[in-house]
């Protein structure tokens, strides 16, 4: 396992003040990043739900799926999911990121982004049921896509990281409270990416 990219705030003067970053660029082995992949595209029942904008629906620019070892649905955007039981997969890359992260996670949502048109806009992981600075585990396999960072108040504090298959981005601290992420569109011609986003609902 590579040693983790870090961006914490821990008091000292911070060009990201509030974010506390950790990224693991190959925290799986290609081998394994292209096998998981495969099985989740293969096995996962993805769906595409209506989500509202200004008062206009359309469809969600995205498949999601959840799951979870509790029966807590869990609600965004106007969208509430219930979870499907957590699989053997999944709770083994639960298990694997248990290796450098105590959070007891109960929840994995799912999102396939099957092409460059397929998006995620900006928002924060901060619904009431994830409490207060919640921590969130990000895996990603197959198509690599850049993830952008901002902070809610200075806009000119942007952050961006590309997730390669098989790493794994810890959001812990404050992070959700000042900062705002997204996965943009983009015009360049890329594969499909199914991303994986650990969560404690409680």
């Amino acid at each position: 396992m590579s040693q983790p990219f870090v961006l914490a705030n821990n008091g000292t003067p911070s060009d990201f003040p509030g974010a506390r970053l950790r990224y693991f660029e190959a925290f799986f082995s290609e081998k394994e990043a292209e096998g998981h992949y495969e099985q989740l595209l293969r096995e996962t029942p993805w769906q595409q739900d209506p989500i509202k904008i200004f008062g206009k629906t359309y469809d969600q620019p995205r498949l999601t799926a959840l799951y979870a070892n509790n029966n807590l649905p869990y609600s965004y955007s106007g969208i509430t999911m219930h979870p499907h039981q957590m699989t053997p997969l999944l709770s083994h890359i639960q298990k694997r990121i248990g290796e450098v992260c105590d959070t007891q996670f109960t929840t994995v949502l799912l999102n396939q982004y099957r092409d460059g048109k397929d998006s995620n806009g900006w928002h924060a992981d901060n619904e009431k049921e994830l409490g207060k600075n919640p921590v969130i585990a990000s895996v990603s396999f197959g198509q690599e896509r850049y993830f952008h960072l901002k902070h809610r108040k200075r806009k000119e504090l942007r952050l961006k990281i590309l997730l390669k298959k098989g790493s794994l981005l810890l959001m812990e601290g404050e992070t959700q409270s000042h900062w705002l992420h997204q996965i943009a569109k983009t015009a360049r011609p890329v594969a499909p990416r199914i991303n994986l986003t650990f969560r404690k609902i409680i």
